[in-house]
């Protein structure tokens, strides 16, 4: 397995976006706190939260071979990156029709949105720190599809469902995650 400093070489040599580096870095978070609660192995969980977009960017079409992930799992193989990783980042775009059939892809995929609309609760609280937010508040703004329109409250659900957790509980969960890295976040609140 790569380092996680090797990861982040890749994913900063491919992404340049700060908004797409924090995702980046939220949903490592969100799998790093998963795979210490499951007792699974943190560096491949955390470099394939890390790595799940790092394509996007340079690649933002849904078209193979060329496009996100397609064009990220080639990059990755040549790379020697292991396929249990590469299946989960394929796994996590529904439409390559690759099935989730692994703990690791399932995960990656329920960690993958909600990270994002858990980010963008936390910017739009009074404090902006993710230290006071609480499930229900993530909860209450999944409801408002005004709010964060490009997260698919669909896959939300779907993926919740397929790690057989309650909404709130994988909610909370998220938050403690990305918690841990709130000061690379951005989510510590105004100073």
């Amino acid at each position: 397995m790569k380092t996680r400093d090797e990861a982040y070489s890749l994913l900063t040599e491919f992404t340049k976006s700060e908004s797409l580096l924090k995702h980046a870095l939220s949903v490592e978070a969100a799998m790093l706190h998963y795979a210490k609660l499951l007792g699974e192995d943190a560096l491949l969980w955390g470099n394939t939260g890390l790595l799940h977009d790092f394509d996007y960017e340079m690649f933002p079409t849904p078209v193979p071979p060329d496009g996100h992930p397609y064009k990220g799992n080639t990059i990755l193989a040549e790379r020697g990156y292991p396929e249990i990783l590469r299946d989960a980042i394929m796994g996590h775009a529904a439409y390559t029709g690759v099935a989730r059939t692994t703990t690791l892809a399932k995960y990656l995929f329920a960690c993958d949105e909600l990270s994002g609309l858990v980010f963008a609760s936390v910017l739009v609280r009074p404090d902006r720190s993710i230290m006071t937010l609480e499930p229900s508040s993530v909860k209450k703004k999944m409801k408002d599809k005004a709010f964060a329109r490009g997260v698919s409250r669909e896959d939300v659900k779907l993926g919740t469902e397929e790690i057989g957790r309650e909404l709130e509980e994988h909610i909370a969960n998220v938050i403690s995650g990305m918690r841990v890295q709130a000061g690379p976040l951005g989510l510590l609140g105004l100073s």
